[in-house]
């Protein structure tokens, strides 16, 4: 087995299931590469991430993708009460977590990436492109080798989302995650719950959230969240006697 693989088999025991999509994610990280995972909530597409940076030992930088993620808020900004008793400078400038993961030689982690602001996401060119910003005032910085942008999106999404351009899109590399299977999501639960004892109630939450999944008067289902919270309100109220 080569040193990749052990690598690989080191951080799946972090994961449950998802062998293809951990393989395509570390092979693409691996080489350099950003990535963009595009699926449904709930789908373990951070904890995929986390588990890589856990065995990288590499900071896990996380941003949520939302209306009020300015440039500004992304890279970093001067503080304004210093900038008025000493004027701008390095020393005064307070580093978003753009630079923070450039820096830090992190994974910068954009959830909800199409809830940005389109000149919020066109700032991040640059580091991908060439692993380095130029701030005002501040100067070149240049991002450590393990620096890497990732994001994720749930496609079929249409509230509250902006239109990504192309060349942003064209940056990453992207990968569908879809729901697990059945067996999978049964053994999440299990993990997230500590429940080992009650397999008939495991199971039994995971099929009615999957069942919402595709029932006809049900606008939206439920990700494996909604069976590890039944799962888990279920146990404390047998504790309660209820």
């Amino acid at each position: 087995m080569t040193a990749a693989a052990t690598r690989r088999d080191e951080i799946a025991r972090g994961v449950v299931g998802r062998r293809r999509e951990l393989d395509l994610v570390l092979a693409a990280v691996s080489a350099g590469r950003d990535i963009l995972l595009e699926g449904p909530p709930g789908t373990s597409k951070s904890t995929i991430l986390r588990a890589i940076t856990a065995n990288w030992g590499v900071p896990f930088v996380l941003v949520e993708g939302n209306a009020e993620l300015t440039p500004a808020r992304l890279v970093g900004h001067h503080n304004p009460a210093r900038v008025l008793r000493e004027d701008y400078s390095a020393e005064n400038f307070v580093p978003g977590p753009l630079v923070e993961a450039m820096r830090s030689g992190g994974f910068l982690y954009i959830e909800e990436l199409n809830r940005a602001p389109e000149d919020t996401l066109n700032t991040l060119l640059a580091a991908m492109a060439e692993r380095e910003v130029s701030v005002p005032r501040v100067g070149l910085i240049t991002a450590l080798p393990t620096f890497r942008v990732l994001a994720s999106m749930n496609p079929f999404d249409n509230v509250g989302t902006a239109r990504i351009s192309d060349s942003v899109y064209d940056r990453w590399c992207r990968l569908a995650v879809g729901y697990q299977d059945a067996a999978e999501e049964r053994a999440i639960v299990a993990v997230r719950t500590g429940e080992r004892e009650d397999e008939g109630l495991i199971a039994d939450g995971v099929a009615i959230t999957r069942a919402t999944r595709t029932h006809p008067e049900l606008r939206r289902g439920s990700s494996v969240r909604g069976a590890i919270d039944l799962v888990a309100i279920a146990v404390e109220l047998a504790r309660l006697g209820s």
